[in-house]
């Protein structure tokens, strides 16, 4: 029996590029960035030709491995423009969706020249993400939780959010983000670029 060829998710493609693109651009081989980041050379690879969808907590390994947001990995590199763009159409906003946890990631807002992006997540019930500490840029980044409850863990220190909760931390430690109660939850990260 002949396995039928389907052709990649829109969103693995750009993933792909981009992540191949980035170790590049760092002349990094795939065994370097498979070392910095603790993803096997194998799985990187199926990731850069397109042939495997990346989970959030291996894309953040990848990035904090390469010093980059999860956004630069998500979405493409845009040239410069004559004026930044003032609406952010949500039918534009780039979204991922994580293919084992059904976490979704929408972009709302890119990085703009003063550093400042926006990003929405939704967390479905007792999901958790784990990222490790940031590579050579950490940066800062505000979550203002916008319905349900959250448990962060930032390094040693341990938060359980209510909706309209606001936290402040870095990505300089090792983080964890855990959907509480009989729902999942949802929350705007605003990251602040060093």
């Amino acid at each position: 029996m002949r396995r039928a060829i389907t052709e990649p998710h829109p969103t693995d493609t750009l993933i792909a590029a981009r992540l191949q693109a980035l170790r590049q651009q760092r002349a990094l081989s795939l065994g370097q960035l498979a070392e910095r980041s603790g993803v096997s050379k194998a799985m990187i690879s199926r990731i850069e030709r397109a042939e495997s969808s990346p989970t959030a907590t291996l894309l953040g390994r990848l990035a904090a491995a390469l010093g980059v947001t999860l956004a630069e990995l998500l979405s493409e590199r845009e040239g410069p423009k004559a004026a930044p763009e003032r609406v952010h159409r949500l039918a534009s906003q780039p979204l991922w969706r994580d293919p084992e946890l059904g976490v979704r990631r929408r972009q709302v807002a890119p990085r703009d020249a003063a550093g400042v992006e926006l990003v929405e997540i939704e967390l479905p019930r007792g999901a958790e993400v784990r990222y490790p500490p940031w590579g050579s840029q950490p940066y800062r980044q505000r979550l203002w939780l916008l319905e349900g409850r959250l448990r962060v863990a930032y390094g040693d220190e341990v938060f359980e959010l209510d909706a309209g909760d606001c936290l402040d931390f870095g990505v300089d430690r090792a983080l964890a983000f855990r959907a509480l109660g009989r729902g999942g939850c949802r929350y705007l990260l605003v990251l602040v670029a060093g």
